[in-house]
């Protein structure tokens, strides 16, 4: 049976769109996933699924459970450790490291027109359905994501990379 972590985007940042994680586990137990736990209170949710997991019904269920729109992206184990096996900046500072997990594959023509040079010392790589952020002075300060949200128009949801080495543990199972 597949074993997914599930990225909310938006929640419980600043004190809004709160979604207590005990009723999301619960909220996913009734929808007959299993094994579900969460990891911080940032919206991620490990859980296994006898069937493939679909965001749509899930942002579906989320909407009808807490009455917010909440862009759900999934991915599994193995596409995890895809993930930090794809790490285009190499040893640098894990803490200054991010991953924004988007909710497809971005057209060609919208990363063609990115251009980061104004956010340097910023960088960032797009891999596929993930964008790396190598981010020295903080997420906090960076507007490097916003302006990536923007271009690309397709939901994304950061975290980082900590987190993401911690999620890729938990869903091993």
């Amino acid at each position: 049976m597949p074993r997914y972590v599930g990225f909310l985007r938006g929640v419980n940042v600043g004190g809004k769109r709160k979604v207590p994680m005990s009723d999301l586990r619960a909220l996913f137990q009734s929808l007959g996933h299993s094994d579900v736990s969460t990891f911080i209170q940032s919206g991620n949710i490990i859980f296994t699924s006898r069937t493939r997991a679909d965001p749509a019904d899930l942002e579906s269920a989320l909407l009808d459970r807490f009455r917010i729109s909440i862009p759900v992206v999934l991915r599994t184990h193995q596409e995890l450790e895809g993930v930090l096996g794809r790490n285009p900046f190499g040893k640098v500072d894990a803490s200054k490291l991010h991953v924004g997990f988007m909710a497809g594959k971005p057209p060609a023509v919208a990363v063609a027109g990115i251009d980061a040079t104004p956010f340097h010392p910023e960088q960032l790589a797009i891999r596929d359905k993930e964008v790396y952020f190598h981010l020295p002075n903080g997420m906090g300060r960076s507007k490097l994501p916003a302006y990536l949200d923007r271009r690309l128009k397709t939901p994304i949801t950061i975290r980082t990379w900590n987190t993401v080495t911690k999620l890729c543990e938990l869903s091993a199972g």
